[in-house]
This record gives structure tokens, C-alpha cells and sequence, in this order.
């Protein structure tokens, strides 16, 4: 995070100051999923699920396109799909 924030003309101190804000705020949502992870296995189940749905949209929304671009849609395609099966296979092995 540092690294193109710096390259990308910022200020040191308020790289500083942006990467430890990042560090806080991931320390606290650490702090609270171990409270909500306490509570039962269907909380944690939730969270997941919903972290998984998360991901899924971050690299539909915005790696599919850009290795698509780069790649011609060819070999991008094959591993998305390549990755979807090894992830539905592993999940009922």
C-alpha cells in the first residue's frame, strides 16, 4: 500500500499516517470478529460466506477484465474456470 501511494508523489508523512489508519482499522475488525466468532459456528459461517462473496465480486469486477485485456480472454478464461472447478471440488472432498 505504501509503495504506490509514495511512487505516486504523496508525502511521506501522510503515507505514514495512511498505512498506520489502515493497521488500526484492520486491529479493530480483528478485535471484533473474535467477539462475533465467540458467539456460535453460524456467525462464523456468515462472515465467510460473506468475505467469500466479497472476493468474488472484487475479481469479477476488476482482474477478469484486466487479464482479459491483457491475455485476449484465451488463457484467462481457462484458469477462471480451471479455479472455479478445483474450488467446487475441493470444497466437497
Amino acid at each position: 500500500m505504501a509503495v504506490p501511494m509514495k511512487n505516486g508523489g504523496i508525502k511521506q508523512g501522510k503515507v505514514i499516517l495512511y498505512v498506520i489508519l489502515s493497521g488500526v482499522t484492520t486491529g479493530i475488525g480483528a478485535l471484533f470478529g473474535s467477539i462475533a466468532g465467540g458467539i456460535s459456528q453460524t456467525v462464523i459461517s456468515l462472515c465467510l460466506s460473506f468475505a467469500a462473496g466479497a472476493m468474488l465480486y472484487i475479481v469479477t469486477g476488476e482482474l477478469i477484465p484486466e487479464a482479459n485485456s491483457l491475455y485476449k480472454g484465451r488463457i484467462s478464461a481457462i484458469g477462471n474456470i480451471l479455479g472455479f472447478l478445483i474450488g467446487i471440488i475441493a470444497v466437497r472432498v
